[in-house]
């Protein structure tokens, strides 16, 4: 499984455990890089850049293999600035920009090594970034979990793969071997895994959330942009069903007025944090968790390192059986 990602990075196997917020943890990133795989980290997950700080300097001590960290670098993240300086500072190996300009995070970030790698839903997006001088995109597809893009991968995948010149990771809907070895069979060098970790021993979540990962299914998978004000796929729990899943009439009118529009992402940006933090640590379902329809194929509460071992094993076998009806 030699591919761009492993090469580069110097990892077992192509993947990333995708960065996900109130969910990542430093002991998942720890084991991510036990496992063979890498991962990523949201900055946002510590409240403040001194909290930010503290944690690069322990996921430096702690990571036996490479690290990154995600920045989410539009105006609703009040610290991105202080959180590209720091990690200018700190060089993680990569660093996955999202929701935004990833501009002043290369120009700081690459002198000091670190690779920058930006997620895009779309192609006159995915040149944009390689135009600033990106290393890699990640194909957010439509199975992904969180802010997922509109464009399936078997469409997605191909199309940036056909029209770039930098390499394509693809992200959602990857929770089997199977799967994964579908989207490796794209061409893309490697992948971005987000959802399965979620029901993670290692995770940060609360039990409920890590049940309710097992429990429900694609089918109960929607799209709501009352967490951040961009299309976020949520739990269809009962919480969510007696919410809604729109902006209210003020949060519309915020968002189409140009000049309160980089207020009201803010406003709805914080607003929904806070949603997502109460969930992330509330033993509830009445509140709002944020997955993708991959937990379709979550069965168990594992550790990471069972999950890639599963994952590869599935993989392996699924090889295994396309090359014996080959033959």
């Amino acid at each position: 499984m030699k591919t761009w990602l492993t090469e580069t990075f110097n990892i077992k196997y192509p993947i990333i455990m995708a960065p996900m917020f109130l969910v990542s943890s430093i002991d998942m990133l720890v084991e991510a890089s036990k496992a063979g795989i890498m991962g990523c980290i949201p900055a946002l997950n510590w409240r403040t850049p001194e909290e930010f700080e503290e944690g690069l300097k322990e996921l430096k001590e702690r990571c036996e293999g490479p690290f990154g960290i995600n920045i989410i670098v539009n105006q609703s993240n009040i610290h991105m600035h202080k959180q590209i300086d720091l990690c200018a500072k700190y060089a993680p190996d990569f660093i996955i920009t999202s929701l935004g300009n990833p501009k002043e995070v290369i120009e700081k970030c690459h002198p000091q090594g670190t690779k920058v790698i930006c997620d895009v839903v779309d192609l006159k997006y995915a040149k944009k970034v390689q135009d600033q001088g990106a290393d890699a995109v990640i194909a957010v597809n439509s199975g992904a979990g969180g802010h997922a893009g509109p464009t399936p991968a078997s469409i997605l995948v191909p199309l940036l793969k056909r029209n770039l010149d930098i390499p394509v990771i693809s992200a959602g809907g990857i929770a089997t071997g199977s799967g994964l070895f579908s989207i490796m069979a794209l061409g893309c060098e490697g992948v971005s895994i987000g959802s399965p970790f979620i029901a993670t021993k290692e995770s940060i979540v609360s039990d409920a959330y890590k049940e309710a990962v097992v429990n429900y299914g694609a089918k109960d998978i929607v799209m709501s942009n009352k967490i951040s004000g961009t299309p976020c796929t949520v739990i269809n729990t009962p919480y969510v069903q007696k919410i809604g899943t729109e902006q209210n009439i003020v949060e519309k009118a915020m968002s189409k007025n140009k000049k309160l529009k980089k207020y009201a992402k803010m406003l709805t940006g914080y607003k929904g944090m806070k949603a997502v933090e109460k969930a992330a640590f509330g033993a509830t379902y009445k509140t709002v968790w944020v997955a993708g329809p991959s937990i379709e194929f979550i069965e168990k509460i594992e550790t990471v390192q069972e999950i890639v071992k599963r994952l590869i094993t599935e993989y392996e076998t699924a090889v295994e059986e396309f090359l014996a009806k080959r033959s």
